[in-house]
């Protein structure tokens, strides 16, 4: 990946850092040849259109480490079924077909996520929009080479398309429907932080008091690490993401980084990408290149990344301040 700016990396000097990193993040922990009991259980497998890593140190049990990671792993797959945006039969996908014409019924998870983002749209005064998919579509920038016609992105620009979506009831269930037919929801944003709170949850239930869940770099860090103290979360850098150029301690919290070097092309000599802002339905123009958040859930950083990328720092810490979640910018590059 390529960026436009230079950083010294910070050493990770009390441990190194193992295969605990998609993403922007990167986990350190002691490597195990120079750890005694409790040892950690891993395990990394494709799902939500990335990878998803689950740690657990095992006290006395790996068996009971690997249901619980089991049962974790259901979780975030449950979540891609119902919010991709990629498959006709998902809770999006349906909506995305029809909701336009009439209701569609969604699970109570997607309800609660559209729910939750459209709070943090009307928070954001349009930021952070769950219903840009068709931005996302004319975009696509992990197949373009050039942009698309100025025209067609003018179209989409500053259409508040969060406006055009009610999340409601039909026949006793959780519906939703679109005012405006180019409405499509896209919750890229929003859903793997949910994912992730609802993995940590299955891992709570399993009787897992200490692990990890990192999701595409949606991190959630359960109890201490295998030292007994925080888990040190390291920040890539933009320029070069093999280097660290920052470490963050979490306990019990969540934290999630939003780069725009992770997903771009460049055409021309400039680069374009992922990162779209609604008000010009083009990839979001700052000399900010990632911006990380912490706070008590996933889904909250997740979404709030999103949200303040780009922000200046006032109207920032204007918008995480009305979140009841602690959610707080940890680190700008």
């Amino acid at each position: 990946m390529i960026t436009r700016r230079s950083g010294n990396g910070t050493s990770l000097s009390r441990r190194e850092v193992i295969a605990l990193g998609v993403g922007a993040l990167t986990v350190a922990v002691v490597p195990a040849a120079l750890r005694s009991r409790p040892r950690l259980v891993r395990r990394t497998v494709p799902l939500m259109g990335t990878l998803a890593e689950i740690a657990v140190v095992a006290d006395a049990d790996p068996a009971r480490a690997q249901a619980a990671i089991d049962a974790a792993l259901d979780e975030l797959a449950d979540v891609e079924r119902a919010m991709t945006r990629f498959s006709p039969a998902s809770d999006v996908g349906r909506a995305n077909a029809g909701a336009a014409v009439e209701a569609v019924t969604v699970s109570r998870g997607t309800a609660a996520v559209l729910r939750e983002a459209l709070a943090w749209a009307e928070a954001s005064d349009g930021a952070f929009d769950p219903c840009i998919g068709r931005v996302v579509e004319l975009w696509d920038v992990a197949h373009r080479t050039a942009p698309p016609a100025p025209l067609a992105v003018r179209r989409l620009a500053r259409r508040r398309f969060y406006r055009h979506l009610d999340v409601d009831t039909w026949r006793g269930r959780p519906a939703v429907r679109f005012t405006d037919a180019e409405v499509a929801l896209d919750l890229g944003g929003i859903a793997c932080g949910f994912g992730v709170d609802r993995a940590v949850r299955a891992l709570r239930r399993h009787g897992v008091d200490r692990g990890l869940v990192n999701v595409g770099g949606d991190i959630y860090a359960l109890g201490a690490s295998p030292e007994g103290d925080a888990w040190q979360v390291g920040i890539q850098s933009p320029e070069d993401p093999a280097r660290v150029i920052a470490r963050v301690d979490v306990l019990d919290g969540a934290i999630a980084t939003s780069g725009d070097y992770m997903q771009f092309f460049v055409y021309r000599g400039a680069r374009y990408h992922h990162l779209l802002d609604p008000a010009t339905a083009a990839p979001r123009r700052t000399p900010m290149h990632s911006v990380t958040v912490t706070a008590a859930t996933c889904l909250v950083a997740d979404a709030a990344t999103t949200a303040v990328f780009g922000m200046g720092a006032q109207d920032a810490m204007r918008l995480l301040g009305s979140s009841a979640a602690g959610a707080e910018v940890v680190h700008r590059a």
